[in-house]
C-alpha cells in the first residue's frame, strides 16, 4: 500500500505496512534498525504510541477515522511516549523528516490505497 497526501498530492511512503492485530500493534517497529525511506507502519486502532526501546527518530501522524491528521510529531525521539489523542483511531509512523519533507500538517487528509 502506498500513503498520499490529499492536500498536495505528495507521497509519504510507497511501502506501508499494516498492524492491527495485538501481537503486531505491540511489536510495531521495535527490533527494526533502521526506518528506510518510502517505509512506513500503519497501526489501527491505536491512539498513542511510544518509541521505548527504538534507536531512532520517526515522523508520526496521528489519524481520525475519516484519515484526517489530528496531530503530527515530526522527529519524535526514542525512548518517548505520545499522549493519548482521543480522537484518533490509527498511526502512521514514517521516515523521520518525511513530515517536512510532504509539508504534511494538521487537518490534512491522508490516503492509503
Amino acid at each position: 500500500m502506498k500513503a498520499f497526501n490529499s492536500r498536495n498530492g505528495r507521497e509519504l511512503s510507497a511501502d506501508v505496512a499494516v498492524a492491527e492485530s495485538l501481537p503486531k500493534r505491540l511489536k510495531g517497529l521495535l527490533g527494526k534498525k533502521e526506518l528506510k525511506q518510502g517505509e512506513s507502519l500503519l497501526i489501527r486502532p491505536c491512539n498513542s504510541i511510544h518509541t521505548i526501546g527504538m534507536g531512532f527518530p520517526i515522523d508520526v501522524v496521528f489519524l481520525n477515522k475519516r484519515n484526517v491528521v489530528i496531530s503530527a510529531k515530526n522527529n519524535f525521539p526514542p525512548n518517548r511516549m505520545t499522549r493519548f489523542y482521543f480522537g484518533a483511531v490509527s498511526v502512521l509512523e514514517l521516515t523521520a523528516g518525511t513530515l517536512t519533507a510532504t509539508d504534511t500538517r494538521v487537518g490534512d487528509r491522508i490516503e492509503i490505497v
